[in-house]
């Protein structure tokens, strides 16, 4: 039975260009077909045996999908990767690269256990999204870290009200609002103030940006819980984005509604290791002389 993958590069560094061509090479000796983007062949330099494709549907049917980049590529190539049901492998090759399970040390081992089949699939929370204006549905997305309501104008406050489950929770004056998932707990909701959630949780996050109210803690709440933002009708626009890939200008009054996603994005797991040592790792976390449990 033949196998196959989509292989999905940051194709601005010339060191992503060269550990691209490295691991089309390997997988086409393994006897994989590999595909890659249509718009990123000509930056790539690949080797005979690659397959260009420029189609919406490129990850239907592989086996895998390779992001190599940062957590940008990541996020792009589980646009493609999501509605094919595929698993995704992240190869950091950028600065932080939160979401990447491999690190460049390791790519060459990496592609090896691919090939082997030695590796598990878990499955991430997503969040599905829709904005409605005066009954009319004005967006529809999803997202894998958050969805973020901002304000469209710099130097006016925006003012959004918030229901949880159907409920007001409060209004808040702020620069905006993320509702993340575990996953983007530590991206923009991390740096708007919210906490640090383990990726095996369920559970949906609320931050407020810069909020001036007198409660502008972060919530938590059950994986079933439904958020619903509403612009102000005597503010000023807004802003919906997700994942910061997806934007769209939210009118005064819009309504817009976030919730657990339908589809979950499959990540590929190689050699799986505790998340704090993961924390520890990306944010370079002071634990060197620390004589406490080192099992």
């Amino acid at each position: 039975m033949s196998r196959s993958a989509l292989m999905v590069t940051h194709t601005g560094r010339r060191q992503s260009t060269q550990h691209a061509k490295a691991v089309a090479s390997d997988l086409v000796a393994a006897g994989f077909e590999v595909r890659v983007l249509a718009e990123e062949v000509a930056d790539l330099e690949l080797p005979p045996g690659v397959t260009p494709v420029d189609d919406p549907n490129a990850a239907e049917g592989v086996e895998i999908v390779f992001a190599l980049g940062g957590d940008g590529t990541f996020l792009r190539a589980a646009e493609l990767a999501r509605p094919a049901k595929v698993p995704l492998l992240g190869i950091n090759l950028g600065k932080v690269g939160f979401l990447a399970e491999a690190e460049l040390q390791n790519i060459d081992e990496t592609v090896r256990d691919i090939v082997a089949g030695d590796y598990t699939v878990d499955e991430r929370l997503t969040l599905d999204v829709r904005a409605e204006y005066d009954g009319r549905l004005i967006a529809e997305s999803w997202a894998l870290n958050e969805v973020s309501v901002e304000k469209g104008q710099r130097a006016q406050m925006l003012e959004l009200l918030v229901d949880v489950d159907g409920r007001p929770l409060s209004r808040y004056g702020c620069d905006g609002v993320v509702c993340a998932t575990p996953t983007g707990s530590t991206a923009y909701a991390f740096s708007a103030g919210g906490p640090v959630v383990w990726p095996e949780v369920e559970a949906l996050l609320l931050v407020p940006i810069s909020a001036h109210a007198l409660f502008s803690r972060p919530i938590v709440t059950a994986p079933t819980s439904t958020f619903v933002l509403t612009v102000d009708p005597y503010t000023s626009f807004a802003v919906l984005c997700c994942d910061g890939r997806r934007t769209w200008d939210l009118p005064p009054g819009a309504q817009v509604t976030v919730e657990r996603g339908q589809l979950p994005v499959r990540l590929v797991r190689l050699k799986p290791r505790p998340f704090t040592d993961t924390l520890v790792a990306k944010f370079h976390l002071p634990v060197e002389g620390w004589r406490g449990n080192r099992r």
